[in-house]
């Protein structure tokens, strides 16, 4: 009966491990660079290696501007479904899961004037 204690304590400490050591080599990727998210940020997420575990930090004023979360055709069309995850502190952290994310800014006009980005990770 020990014993099988022993080996479930065993597993617990080994996957605890492997997550630990999967968000030590995440990268934590603020929005837009020193602009944060703004007005002309799409288009910042080219070129960029994202990975599952990444953190993607959206800084903003929250009285101005808010993130929300789509699918493609709201990324597509800059339209709000009522299902979409909105953030709106002006310092989020999102960590990404594998696949493609979208993001707009749900203030009206602001997605049509660059507000959006769409992210893959690999």
């Amino acid at each position: 009966m020990a014993r099988a204690g022993s080996v479930c304590v065993a597993v617990l400490l080994a996957v605890c491990c492997a997550e630990t050591i999967l968000v030590a080599g995440a990268t934590e990727w603020h929005v837009g660079d020193d602009k944060g998210w703004t007005f002309g940020v799409a288009g910042w997420e080219n070129g960029k290696a994202f990975k599952v575990g990444d953190v993607l930090v959206f800084k903003y004023s929250p009285m101005m501007h808010n993130v929300l979360q789509v699918d493609h055709a709201g990324y597509d069309g800059c339209k709000v479904g009522a299902g979409d995850k909105k953030y709106a502190s002006g310092n989020d952290r999102i960590t990404l899961a594998a696949g493609k994310v979208f993001f707009i800014c749900g203030f009206p006009g602001h997605c049509a004037k660059g507000m959006k980005i769409a992210v893959a990770t690999k």
